[in-house]
């Protein structure tokens, strides 16, 4: 089994050398290193040993008793009742090799000990049957770090053939989540039994974005040995999502293929896939409930996007909805933060934590932050900033939270700062070369851009990266428009900017910025006009989410896809609201708590939005052509047409930064 090409060994030393003591797991009083050295000399030089083991290859170890028996019950065992009386111990080993041993007595002495991909198995099987447990979890947690979809495969089921749960567990999570790269790049998938193939198509956690990624895996495994395999067709479609398929994918590459249609058992079905898809087309017309059967209903996503609070109704909520990609529904989160609203902050995320940046609440600018625990639900206040900031911009770096720009009350700010966790401290980084408000920042590349905002006077076009490692801020070339109130995001190796305020009008417009060339492009713009939205990347997608669009609040999402350069709609939030923040928390063990719970009843609810739709397009049809009406019959009477009033022009700068909501 071949464990990660690009890392080919890891010295794995528990030893803290210049302390002079031994740093063990497990904690408690350690021997010191020089001891455990001297006792580790004396083993090789045969000075005060009081047993020897033997091994089938001739390998032949003299030992310390008491040193093996600290380390493993194996050997404790081995050591205390048939052979303690003993003076002279000679143990045959059998099923050992002298180069595992060596590793082992270095462990057992030193706690020294190199694992890497040639070793690593033979050294979980050998310390697992002679108990070393120190040497078990070592050789779990180098195999879990270097999992990759080449390895993920074998790992899982080596993990089971040899009982060890938690490195399964890891292992098939990896696969669950990893798996379009696995199909893609795993050899190793292709040798599965038709059984654990099924078990792993067949999985609510299966992350696809689409089910053809499953039906082509199947066809791939099949070609393998078509002979042997074809026959097993039937059972693998049954844990498809066929349903969930385009209908002119599966008519045109799975209805008629050679494999199902040499197969009569797979009529039933294509007959029933057929029938669902034909009555999602005329779903409208169906009379009464509307189930969703089981080919239909969506897989659980690895990634959950949170939105947070924002104001709405002219005024700020704390309102939380979680958005699940495959059901495409919004789910409100009933865990709000007790404290209160707040609407103009960031949000940032590290590990299973949302922190809550700084922001407003209709009265009072917050320097304060929050931190929710999406696992536990639970919020708990975390060090303030050392400005208080709304229009905060707010990104994460290597699991540190810098807050940069914003506005305090009183001025527009252009220092930055950032919080490390861990020692729950925030501290002031060199400040921006621009006073900024109402920008937004993102990470690429181990750097931070941060794009556009207002300075107090005007939307600004400008741009700039912070390198960590020289805290240093640069300009970067000009955007190709003003925007504050802008929304930025990384994705694919490029800044994307959408939306905002120029100064007169919301915008729908978006650009690209190429940190190789230095070059702002256009992307094609969104269907809404849209400032101080949240935006994230999910499945492979971006997505805008509410906003003001110069007149109001919206709830309106649309998402953005590069491969076919398209926005699409997406199911709109349960409340309109702008000023929000969103972001995204990648494979939480408690998912389900933020997903969709009936999904069972997805086409009935289709099927009741779709009615409401028509219903309301046939009112605004109705009431359009009503004022047609009264149009013509006004034009009659009067001899001129009057011309409407100019409208006015949008509100300043200044009032995007008011409470326009």
């Amino acid at each position: 089994m071949d464990v990660d090409p690009n890392d080919n060994s890891r010295e794995i030393d528990l030893c803290e050398t210049n302390t002079q003591r031994l740093i063990a797991e497990s904690g408690g009083r350690c021997m010191s290193t020089q001891a455990m050295q001297s006792l580790y000399d004396f083993r090789q030089n045969n000075l005060l040993c009081d047993a020897v083991l033997r091994l089938e290859d001739g390998g032949v170890f003299p030992i310390h008793r008491a040193i093996l028996s600290a380390c493993s019950p194996y050997f404790r065992a081995l050591f205390t009742t048939t052979l303690h009386s003993r003076e002279k111990t000679d143990v045959l080993l059998p099923g050992v090799s002298s180069n595992m041993m060596n590793l082992l007595l270095e462990y057992a002495y030193l706690r020294s000990i190199t694992v890497n991909n040639e070793n690593v198995c033979q050294l979980l099987v050998t310390a697992d049957y002679l108990n070393i447990l120190g040497v078990l979890d070592l050789c779990y947690e180098y195999l879990k770090q270097n999992l990759a979809p080449e390895n993920s495969i074998s790992v899982m089921r080596f993990a089971r053939e040899h009982f060890c749960k938690g490195l399964e567990n890891s292992a098939y999570r990896y696969v669950m989540r990893h798996f379009v790269h696995v199909t893609q790049r795993s050899e190793e998938i292709l040798d599965l039994p038709v059984e654990e193939l099924t078990m792993l198509i067949g999985a609510d956690e299966l992350n696809v974005k689409s089910e053809d990624t499953v039906w082509e895996l199947v066809l791939k495994w099949i070609d393998y040995d078509p002979q042997s395999r074809k026959e097993y067709i039937v059972d693998l479609m049954k844990n498809i999502r066929l349903g969930l398929l385009d209908t002119q994918f599966f008519l045109e590459n799975v209805k008629d293929h050679p494999y199902v249609t040499g197969n009569d058992a797979c009529r039933p079905i294509i007959i029933e896939t057929l029938k669902f898809l034909y009555d999602l087309e005329i779903i409208t017309q169906k009379d009464g409930e509307v189930p969703t059967p089981k080919i239909a209903r969506p897989r659980v996503p690895h990634e959950i996007l949170f939105a947070i609070g924002g104001w709405s109704g002219r005024s700020p909520t704390n309102f939380i909805e979680t958005y699940d990609t495959r059901a495409d529904r919004w789910v409100k989160v009933e865990e709000v933060d007790p404290i209160g609203p707040r609407a103009y902050h960031g949000t940032a995320v590290v590990g299973f934590n949302i922190y809550v940046i700084g922001g407003f609440d209709g009265a009072d600018y917050f320097n304060s932050c929050r931190c929710f625990n999406a696992v536990t639900k639970t919020w708990k206040e975390v060090a303030p900033m050392n400005a208080r900031r709304c229009y905060v911009s707010v990104a994460v770096l290597n699991d540190l939270i810098y807050a940069m720009g914003g506005y305090d009350g009183y001025y527009r700010q252009n220092t930055a700062e950032r919080y490390n966790y861990k020692t729950n401290q925030w501290s002031l980084i060199a400040p921006m070369n621009c006073q900024r408000s109402d920008a937004s920042a993102t990470t690429l590349k181990e750097k931070i851009y941060i794009t556009g905002g207002f300075n107090g006077h005007e939307c600004l076009n400008s741009a700039e990266v912070y390198d960590p490692e020289t805290n240093q801020w640069t300009l970067i070339a000009p955007m190709r428009s003003r925007r504050s109130g802008v929304s930025c995001i990384s994705y694919h190796n490029h800044v994307y900017v959408i939306g905002g305020f120029n100064g007169i009008s919301r915008m729908c417009s978006g650009e690209k910025y190429n940190p190789v060339t230095n070059v702002w492009s256009p992307i094609p713009d969104m269907y809404n006009t849209r400032s101080n939205f949240a935006i994230e990347v999910i499945d492979d997608m971006i997505f805008a989410i509410g906003g003001f669009n110069g007149v109001t609040t919206i709830y309106h999402v649309e998402c953005y896809d590069e491969k076919t350069n398209e926005w699409y709609e997406a199911t709109d939030m349960n409340i309109y609201r702008s000023a929000l923040s969103a972001c995204v928390i990648m494979g939480l063990p408690n998912v389900n708590d933020y997903i969709h719970k009936h999904r069972e009843r997805l086409m009935e609810e289709k099927r009741q939005k779709l009615l409401a739709l028509e219903v309301h397009r046939s009112q605004h049809q109705h009431q359009h052509q009503q004022d047609q009406m009264q149009q013509n019959r006004e034009s009659l009477l009067n001899s001129e047409s009057i011309p409407a009033p100019p409208s006015m022009l949008p509100n300043s700068i200044s009032n995007n930064e008011n409470r326009q909501n």
